[in-house]
């Protein structure tokens, strides 16, 4: 019998608390403006490059956030990456982890989601 699941990840819900300031964080994680009036509880889609996409989600009445990356963003660039995030004033949870074919570092959301920023 044939799947009818497509093989492709299409979207990551984070779960989060406060909705505007999660998009605030996220939005200038990306480096991309946002309008608050576009903000409608309890989700909201960031709009993202590729067929996967991410949901700030605020339904839930408790956030249990994972301890490990559910996710990554993609990098070309490791160390100006962390240098921006660095800026930002994130919390930065992990030093650069460097490989030979990867490299990577973890963040930490106001909600307590670890978000990993990574070439690979």
């Amino acid at each position: 019998m044939k799947s009818p699941i497509v093989n492709r990840l299409n979207t990551t819900f984070i779960p989060v608390t406060d909705i505007k300031r999660s998009v605030r964080w996220y939005r200038a994680l990306i480096g991309e403006p946002y309008s608050e009036e576009k903000i409608h509880p309890p989700v909201y889609q960031l709009p993202m490059a590729t067929h996967t996409g991410v949901i700030l989600d605020a339904g839930s009445e408790k956030v249990e956030p994972s301890p490990h990356p559910l996710f990554n963003f993609h990098t070309d660039d490791i160390d100006a990456s962390y240098r921006f995030v660095e800026q930002l004033g994130y919390t930065i949870k992990s030093e650069i982890q460097r490989f030979e074919d990867i490299s990577f570092f973890n963040i930490q959301d106001p909600d307590g989601n670890i978000v990993m920023i990574c070439t690979g």
